[in-house]
Formats: C-alpha cells, structure tokens, sequence
C-alpha cells in the first residue's frame, strides 16, 4: 500500500515513518505541507492509497489538502486520515466536511496509531464509493 504522510515537523514525520515501517508498511513518502504533497501526488507514479494529514501547516493547511486531494478523480475515496494536536469537536466537523476518513490525536503511540490505519482501512472497504 502506497501511503503519503504530510507533516511540518520533521519529528513527527519520522516518528510516523518508524511506526508504517514497524507495522510492515514500506511503501511510503512524507511531505512537509500541502503544498509539498500536492507536488508528490502529480509527480507520482503510482497513486497513493492511503494519506496521514496535519492540520496546522504553513503554505497550505490540512483541511485545504484534504479538498484539493478529494477534488481529483482517483482520490474521492482514498481514505485520509487526520493526524493532529487539534481536539475540538468543531475542528472533527470541519475536518469531515473536507473529506477526512478518521482522526488521531498527538501525541500518539504506535499501537493505536497502527489500529488507527487498520480501521479506517476496514471502515473504506466497507463504504466503497464505486
């Protein structure tokens, strides 16, 4: 599975690396922003399967990627899941009516992390869109 990590802080996009790895995922690249993303996914070769998004990013935040991803044909229903230190419930709303699957909150441990991924994987299969 393809995966695309969006993060600013390059801490937490290495922390997020070591955990896909660890849980068996190997196919992945991280990206500093939105801005950044959006540049990984029209240069890719393969489409990416699965995205991890933060919210509060410079350039282009988190809740703009999520549409400009959800606007392209062949992501509509790539799942995407959140992974941020915003809590609130009125950001969950915002971060749903972008198009996210599911949401993590930082800081996180790798056990849920992973069951994160897993469940919105089980959650996208079962609501398939096509």
């Amino acid at each position: 599975m393809k995966i695309l990590a969006v993060d600013d802080s390059s801490t937490i996009r290495d922390l997020v690396s070591q955990t896909l790895y660890s849980a068996g995922y190997n196919d992945f690249e991280t990206a500093e922003d939105g801005i950044d993303a959006l540049e990984k996914i029209e240069a890719a070769e393969e489409e990416f399967e699965f995205f991890i998004v933060d919210i509060n990013m410079p350039r282009m935040d988190g809740f703009e990627l999520i549409r400009r991803i959800r606007d392209k044909f062949d992501y509509m229903s790539t799942p995407i899941m959140v992974l941020t230190t915003e809590r609130g419930n009125d950001m969950k709303q915002k971060g749903r009516e972008a198009g996210a699957t599911s949401w993590i909150v930082k800081p996180f441990d790798q056990e849920k992390f992973q069951k994160g991924i897993e469940l919105t994987l089980q959650y996208t299969n079962r609501h398939e869109t096509f």
